[in-house]
């Protein structure tokens, strides 16, 4: 397996910062929004050796990797990861934009 760097889109990184937000301005601390944090960065981090553990998107090159009720999308490029957007499942799909 070729080890790739992973690297954040602009868009991912708001998505991320938001839902943490969300979870600690409606929890009153900042434990859970913690958890969730590590969580998803572990997930994401076994993308580096394993980029083919996402579900092929309709778009080229472009996979979804499911980590409980969070879609993480990434673009596989030659030699990186692009972190797309992180979804949160509950949401309207109507409103995703990749």
């Amino acid at each position: 397996m070729v080890k790739r760097k992973i690297i954040w889109s602009l868009q991912s990184k708001l998505d991320l910062f938001a839902t943490l937000d969300y979870f600690y301005k409606r929890n009153g601390t900042k434990t859970y929004s913690r958890k969730l944090n590590l969580s998803l960065r572990k997930a994401i981090k076994l993308l580096e050796k394993n980029s083919d553990i996402g579900v092929h998107t309709d778009i080229e090159n472009v996979r979804n990797m499911i980590h409980g009720n969070y879609n993480v999308f990434y673009e596989v490029k030659s030699e990186l990861i692009e972190i797309i957007t992180i979804w949160d499942s509950r949401q309207n799909p109507d409103d995703l934009k990749l």
